[in-house]
């Protein structure tokens, strides 16, 4: 079979690769190669901010009403197309096809959002703030902005971006990942189909060179970035030297606290599904279970048993609760944190190494894999794994299972498993995590609310999408506005009171 040859998206068309650099992109259910999607160099990149550039003065001007329109026709063709996408998701990264059905739906909630863009950039106003004198505020573009997004949601994290910046005014460059790139030359092609004018929305492949790139150049204001946190950091501080707003999301190590009063079987299957969904690569997986008091005795059995019978197929057949692995080099990099895992002294309940497919040997495969008796000295407590690793923290009570949580370097997401009203207001009052779950597992906010992380898990003021997007991608100006009629005689130089 062919491989299909990937390019970029720039002035409302494919644009093919002209550095000579090209990556393979993969099945990672079979092994199979593909594509080869082109890596971008200056020269791309310089196209796609030269063609945001011309096209940002004209839709800027446009009146958000119109721009609306142009979201809802989006939004239509997404709808429509769902599943298109969903499978192109599951070809490349390997989630099973309901999971990505899940992704592009929560993208398409981010859509729904900007769609109402008219009322979320409306501003202030303050009649008489002074004799004569009325003041207001207004939020503006700010130009042309970009997006550096990772693997594993090539359709929703863009999702969380452009959307909202385009509605605001704001012209955009994608970098998604070169692991799964082709649902972003897809979703630009909606674009195209639902009348945004060429410039508004480009795509550049590409690797560090195309990142870079982006972060130096003089035309970009501001960029949005999800990915680890040694990189987030990397972007956030470039980034801000260049002189650009930046908005960077890192990792995660996301901790279920599991009280014993809590329903047992539906903390199991909350594990389940958060640690092993999309086979632990989200940002959003429990990779650490905090079990309190007689918890571990009680939930363990059930656990492995539940981790051992896991579904683990090509996702693209109906039964399949977890795919494979997303490139060769993740998978050894997973296996080498089990590896060291035995080698702490963590108690490995379930190994999910070796596990085989029939049909599909060549691919990424890799079963549930769950640790008891994990410690916080240990590097598969301390890192972030994303992968389908599951370690087992036992603590004596619910106090120092929250000092447990907090002292962590990350706080992206937590949840906590209870029947205790009281429990549950302490947990999500006094956690340190920007993202808390009662009774839910992974508690990704609705497209309204805006996502994001505290500690490592997030360099920036400002979270994504909501009304944080909004002001993440506007610059708010004010006006303070007389009249000649209301000007008195000669110079003033006292420093301006109201009177």
């Amino acid at each position: 079979m062919s491989t299909a040859n990937i390019g970029h998206w720039i002035e409302g068309k494919v644009v093919a690769g002209t550095s000579g650099r090209t990556q393979d992109v993969f099945d990672p259910a079979t092994g199979r190669v593909t594509g080869r999607v082109a890596l971008a160099d200056q020269a791309a990149v310089d196209a796609a901010v030269a063609s945001a550039k011309a096209a940002f003065p004209a839709w800027a001007e446009m009146p958000p009403i119109r721009r609306a329109r142009h979201m809802v026709r989006f939004l239509e063709l997404l709808n429509r197309h769902r599943d298109d996408l969903a499978r192109a998701i599951t070809a490349e990264h390997g989630k099973v096809f309901t999971d990505a059905q899940g992704e592009v739906s929560r993208g398409i909630d981010i859509v729904e959002f900007a769609c109402g863009i008219p009322q979320l950039l409306k501003g202030d106003y303050t009649d008489q703030v002074s004799t004569g004198i009325d003041n207001w505020t207004m939020r503006q573009p700010l130009g042309v902005v970009a997006g550096i997004t990772p693997f594993n949601f090539p359709v929703m994290v863009p999702c969380w971006m452009f959307p909202v910046a385009i509605a605001a005014g704001n012209t955009f460059v994608l970098k998604p990942s070169p692991i799964d790139p082709t649902p972003s030359l897809m979703v630009a092609d909606l674009m195209r189909q639902a009348g945004f004018p060429d410039g508004v929305f480009n795509v550049v492949q590409g690797d560090k060179v195309a990142v870079d790139a982006l972060l130096e150049h003089l035309d970009v204001r501001a960029v949005s970035f999800v990915g680890s946190t040694p990189i987030a950091q990397h972007i956030y501080e470039t980034g801000a030297r260049h002189g650009k707003r930046v908005q960077a999301l890192g990792g995660a190590k996301n901790h279920m606290l599991v009280m014993p009063d809590a329903d047992l079987a539906k903390a199991v299957d909350a594990l389940v599904g958060a640690a092993y969904g999309s086979a632990g690569e989200r940002c959003m997986a429990i990779s650490v279970a905090v079990l309190v008091g007689d918890t571990a005795e009680r939930i363990m059995p059930l656990l492995a048993e539940r981790t051992r019978t896991l579904t683990v197929r090509n996702g693209l057949e109906a039964d399949a609760e977890m795919g494979p692995i997303v490139t060769r080099a993740a998978l050894d990099r997973i296996g080498g944190y089990i590896e060291q895992g035995v080698a702490e002294g963590a108690s490995l309940v379930v190994d999910g190494r070796g596990i085989v497919v029939p049909g599909h040997e060549a691919g990424f495969w890799l079963g549930g894999t769950l640790f008891d008796h994990v410690t916080p000295s240990m590097r598969i407590y301390r890192e972030e794994i994303f992968g389908p690793v599951l370690a087992c923290v036992r603590v004596p009570d619910f106090a120092a299972g929250v000092k447990l949580v907090n002292g962590h370097e990350f706080g992206n997401g937590t949840s906590c498993f209870t029947s205790d009203g009281h429990v549950a207001r302490e947990f999500a009052r006094r956690i340190e995590v920007g993202m808390v779950g009662i009774n839910v597992p992974i508690p990704v906010p609705m497209a309204w609310h805006g996502f994001g992380g505290w500690k490592k898990s997030l360099f920036g003021d400002m979270h994504a999408y909501g009304e944080e997007g909004v002001r993440f991608y506007t610059k708010q100006k004010s006006v303070m506005q007389r009249w000649p009629e209301s000007i008195g005689k000669g110079a003033e130089f006292a420093m301006p009171t109201a009177k």
